[in-house]
């Protein structure tokens, strides 16, 4: 069975830096579309950045192009997010999501993600 599990939230200032961490085990696949997800009181989720294990393509959402970045360590295993400069409106929880075979290019963030974290809250203060 897999499990995903996401760590690093915290409460910030505007202008600080998190980085929050996607840990994944039980994963037999040697390829998947890594994403982060987020989600904030009374919207929509949002997809915020994805990166592919295998072709280590990358991808993001405007809101956070030039500020955000998706990095991993190990193949599949362990996915990051650095968030630098934090805004107010980057307060949310966020989710990590694996998607079986890997992205899907600019179809990736309306893509199908097999599993999913229990999300880790980041606060924004202004």
């Amino acid at each position: 069975q897999v499990h995903v599990r996401e760590s690093g939230g915290d409460s910030v200032q505007a202008g600080g830096s998190l980085t929050l961490s996607c840990e994944v085990f039980g994963y037999t696949h040697n390829r998947a579309c890594m994403g982060w997800f987020r989600q904030a009181p009374g919207r929509d989720r949002e997809a915020v950045a994805a990166l592919d294990t295998y072709t280590v393509s990358l991808y993001y959402t405007d809101s956070v192009k030039g500020r955000f970045t998706i990095f991993q360590k190990n193949i599949v295993s362990a996915v990051y997010l650095d968030m630098s400069p934090l805004r107010p409106d980057d307060g949310a929880t966020y989710s990590c999501a694996v998607r079986d075979g890997g992205c899907e290019g600019q179809s990736t963030f309306s893509a199908k993600f097999n599993h999913w974290g229990q999300g880790t809250k980041v606060t924004v203060s202004s």
